[in-house]
């Protein structure tokens, strides 16, 4: 029987020849991980279970990066109670300050995320990984303390909806504006529990960072998981960073699909999400008298190095807009010092940025960028919902980091080439 990509991963993993859309599977696990807002709650559960060491101290790992550096009294006592428990289990894998990033940035780039994997993290965006080849879902932390305990978990094998990209990108357009464009066009519930496959030329010529981004956002149309077939730009990627042995899957050719969407993309501008919703999307020059209160560049969705440089090339020689405060949030210790080196950091200061330590920050409202009743955010982060960035008449558009970059400069929602011609 014909499978997809997704299906073949998981019946691998399940210790079956094949499987179909709609089947209960148990299924081996690669990798596991939580933060430190939900992996207390797993501990918790891994305790009450009667866990006593975990299925295997290389395949867990906790990565602090929602409330850290510790914002208040609380958040220390999260992160405390995730040191305390790696130091207990000998993890392998635990990230203190210095070391940790933005989880979906971080984990590829220690190669613990790989192509073949199944994944799961207590994150929603843990779909990133999708973009390596891997299925890879959010799940709740009372799953992932399970998780911990067996190295195993269920799922229900999802229908898989593909998503073709053709055609060729206009200047300024990237892996933010397709997944954009994509979630307008399914909503946020239009691939609900479904693995959307991800293909095309256009696909297959965007570096890793673009998919990065693309995957990660699949959750945001309803997708258990958005994954990319592997191809030599995931094994350049994955050479040199892979802690074990991986695997490539490709889907058969005559799979059975949900749904086929073929797009187009050669007239696509630059895209935003709109407020509250990732689904409100409109091309950005219908927005350009949308004047902004802060800028966000940074988050799992775009804090990887090519983001930075992105925003560099628009921000170098010239000022963030007198009223308008712009922060920039790299998404782990390797792409700020690569940031560093490459004296990124010095334009952004010279153009009145200020530089964060890698942070989740205030893409779900935590700190480093919390907005007031009637501001309004431009970022590159991947939610907008009413108060996700504070206060719940603050108003959130989503968009790449060479919009976020333009608008900083101008003070007002601006297409990149409106700065540089």
């Amino acid at each position: 029987m014909p499978m997809t990509i997704s299906e073949k991963i998981l019946a691998a993993h399940s210790g079956l020849a094949q499987v179909a859309a709609g089947q209960l599977v148990d299924a081996r696990l690669d990798f596991v991980f939580g933060n430190d807002i939900t992996a207390p709650l797993a501990i918790d559960v891994f305790r009450r279970a009667g866990g006593g060491k975990v299925f295997d101290r290389e395949r867990v790992g906790l990565i602090p990066d929602h409330f850290v550096p510790n914002k208040d009294i609380k958040s220390a006592q999260q992160a405390k109670l995730l040191r305390d428990f790696a130091r207990e289990q000998e993890l392998a894998y635990y990230f203190e300050v210095g070391r940790m990033g933005i989880e979906h940035v971080l984990l590829p780039e220690q190669g613990l995320v790989l192509p073949g994997d199944t994944i799961i993290g207590a994150d929603s965006h843990t779909c990133t990984y999708g973009a390596l080849g891997a299925f890879a879902t959010g799940v709740g932390s009372t799953d992932l303390g399970a998780a911990m305990v067996t190295g195993r978990t269920w799922f229900k094998v999802p229908e898989s909806i593909r998503l073709n990209f053709s055609g060729r990108l206009r200047p300024w357009v990237g892996g933010k504006d397709l997944i954009l464009y994509a979630i307008g066009q399914l909503g946020v519930d239009g691939a609900r529990y479904k693995a959307l496959e991800i293909t095309g030329a256009v696909i297959e010529n965007l570096p890793m960072s673009d998919r990065f981004t693309i995957s990660n956002m699949a959750i945001e149309a309803g997708a258990k998981v958005g994954i990319i077939p592997p191809d030599e730009t995931t094994r350049d990627y994955v050479q040199g960073r892979a802690r074990r042995d991986y695997h490539f899957y490709q889907s058969d050719a005559d799979a059975s699909y949900e749904a086929v969407h073929e797009w187009d993309i050669s007239d696509l501008e630059p895209q935003v999400a709109c407020p509250h919703s990732p689904e409100n999307v409109r091309p950005v020059d219908q927005l350009e008298a949308t004047p902004v209160d802060q800028v966000v560049i940074g988050s799992c969705t775009n804090g990887r190095l090519e983001d930075l440089r992105m925003a560099g090339r628009i921000l170098k020689g010239r000022r963030i807009a007198p009223d308008v405060r712009c922060i920039v949030i790299p998404g782990s210790p390797e792409v700020y010092r690569q940031a560093l080196d490459e004296g990124l950091f010095q334009i952004f200061t010279d153009a009145e940025a200020v530089i964060s330590t890698p942070t989740c920050g205030p893409c779900l409202g935590g700190y480093m960028g919390i907005l007031a009743a009637g501001e309004r955010a431009v970022a590159t982060t991947n939610r907008n919902f009413t108060g996700r960035m504070g206060h719940v008449e603050s108003e959130v558009y989503l968009t790449s980091p060479a919009v976020a970059a333009a608008s900083a400069v101008r003070g007002r929602i601006t297409h990149p080439g409106e700065v540089i011609n």
